[in-house]
Formats: structure tokens, sequence, C-alpha cells
């Protein structure tokens, strides 16, 4: 039997990249997937998943939005009766440095990956006490393990999200509540793209090959691993497991230098 097999999944952010190589992977073990997005791409990306009677369904919602959100779940529940699964995947990216960033640029980065995901999870709650549940945060190692320049609201936000994981799992664990986080290292996604083209408009190509040749693997890591190492969090094979965060990097965070050793 697959491993969340009739499991209930809500993802937020799985329109494309992580989010949906999540959707996907989840969807190959017999789960049945709400994908929510600020993007109407939700709606393309729902259509090409939806194969071999696969149940996905999607809403275009901005996770900044505590009241359409609930508006959705309470929908969801009427639908499937309760949630198994919550994988907190939305959040945004954008370089700049600490001194040129506005007040407005930076509640932009905590209200979507903090705040939003602090929405997501009061308004799931409810449905998924006392039934083995679990929680997926999608935090990142920078911020928590290393951090470049231009990144200090993205990094305050992904750490904070390792303080939550840790704080709800203690507090969640008499209601059978698991909850864990991802870090992913580089993963080749759209918001990869997007911060090497900030980083060097004309040759953003340069800057990818650049973070490929400092990773130990010599290459980004795939949304479908990323997808993988949540299902097996949200699963019952993780069922000990709690409170904890799972690099995913190739080993990048692991060289002290690019230029020691044999």
């Amino acid at each position: 039997m697959a491993k969340l097999a009739g499991k209930i999944a809500v993802i937020t952010g799985g329109a494309m990249g992580n989010g949906l190589g999540i959707a996907k992977v989840f969807l190959d073990y017999g789960a049945k997937v709400i994908i929510i997005d600020y993007s109407n791409k939700v709606f393309e990306t729902v259509e090409s998943l939806k194969e071999d009677g696969r149940q996905v369904i999607g809403y275009q919602v901005d996770v900044r939005n505590k009241e359409e959100l609930t508006k959705v779940i309470d929908e969801v529940v009427t639908i499937f009766g309760h949630i198994d699964i919550l994988v907190n995947n939305a959040g945004v990216c954008n370089l700049k440095s600490f001194d040129t960033m506005t007040d407005e640029e930076r509640d932009y980065h905590f209200d979507i990956n903090i705040k939003g995901t602090w929405n997501m999870t009061k308004v799931c709650l409810p449905y998924m006490k006392n039934r083995g549940a679990a929680i997926v945060n999608l935090s990142s190692v920078t911020g928590v393990m290393v951090a470049d320049a231009g990144e200090v609201a993205y990094a305050t936000t992904k750490a904070a999200l390792m303080g939550f994981t840790k704080a709800l799992a203690r507090e969640l664990v008499d209601d059978d509540i698991r909850v864990n986080a991802i870090l992913p290292g580089y993963i080749k996604t759209p918001m990869i793209d997007k911060m090497a083209e900030l980083t060097n408009k004309e040759n953003p190509n340069e800057v990818i090959k650049g973070i490929v040749d400092a990773i130990p693997m010599k290459r980004m890591g795939t949304i479908e691993e990323v997808g993988e190492l949540a299902a097996f969090l949200a699963s019952n094979e993780a069922s000990y497991i709690t409170a904890q965060g799972f690099v995913i990097d190739g080993a990048s965070t692991l060289p002290e230098t690019l230029t020691m050793g044999i």
C-alpha cells in the first residue's frame, strides 16, 4: 500500500517549485492533495496533475489573507472531513541589502513566510487533532546555517520557522500531531532562477554555474527529491520524529572553503 494512501494533504505554494514537487510525490504515494497558491497558475498545475484517477484540487488564495484561508479550509473539510497533512511551503525571497530595504519590502517577506505559515496552521489545526497528523514546514539552510548578502529578510524568516517548528511540536505532541521542517539548500526552482537574475542580470547562468560548482555533489537538487523527504516526514514511517529540521542540500553547507584541501 502507498504510504500516504487516503491521506488528505494541504500544500501551500504548490503551483510551482518545491510545492509542485511535493504535490507530485504525495499523489504518487496515494494522497488526496489540496494546493493553495496566490498564483492563477495553480489551476493549470492542478489540471496537469489529474491523471490515473488522482484526486487534486486547487484554490487561488494568498496565505496573508486569513479570512479567505478559513473559507477554503471550511470547504476542504466539507469535502474530505478532516486534514492529515499540512505542508507550509509558500514563501518568497527578494534579494535586497539591509541598508536599502524598505519596511514594506521587509514586511512582504515576514507577512508571507512567517505570518502566512502561522495563518495556514491556525486555520487547519482544528481538523488535524488526534489522528496522527503531520505538519511539514519549509525552512531553509539560509538563516539557520548560512546566508548570503541581500538575504537578511529571507534568512530572518526562515530561521524563525525553525523556532516555530520546535515550539509548535512541543505544544501539539499531546494532540498526536508531529511538526518537522525541511531545510533545502539549492534546489532547481523558479525562485533560484529569479535570484540568479537579480544577482547578475547580464549572465544569470554564470551565477547558476557558480552555485553548482560549489556544491560537493556538483548539481542542484530536484523538486521531487524535496517531495520524497516531505512524504517521509508526513508518513507513519516517521511516527517517532518531531521538532526536527532536515537538511537536503547535496552537502553544500559542508565545505569550510572552496580552495582548501587535497
